[in-house]
């Protein structure tokens, strides 16, 4: 099993977005858990297409970060 990892955004005004990766099912919400005991507060949560994915399926990711079209 990979390692989880944390893409931590924070924005101008505070706001902190957090995305799970490396996750597969219902254990990324161990680790949103985790994080929401660390920041304190938690205003709303989006599950993406890994919490429904098997814990077997590999999931590949085409965006491209720091491109533009």
């Amino acid at each position: 099993m990979s390692k989880p990892e944390f893409e931590i955004v924070i924005s101008k005004t505070g706001k902190v977005t957090v995305e799970v990766k490396g996750v597969k099912g219902p254990q990324c919400i161990e680790y949103a858990e985790l994080i929401k005991k660390i920041v304190g507060h938690e205003e709303e949560r989006h599950l993406t297409g890994d919490y429904y994915a098997p814990e077997g399926e590999v999931r590949i990711d085409t965006h491209t970060k720091g491109t533009t079209s």
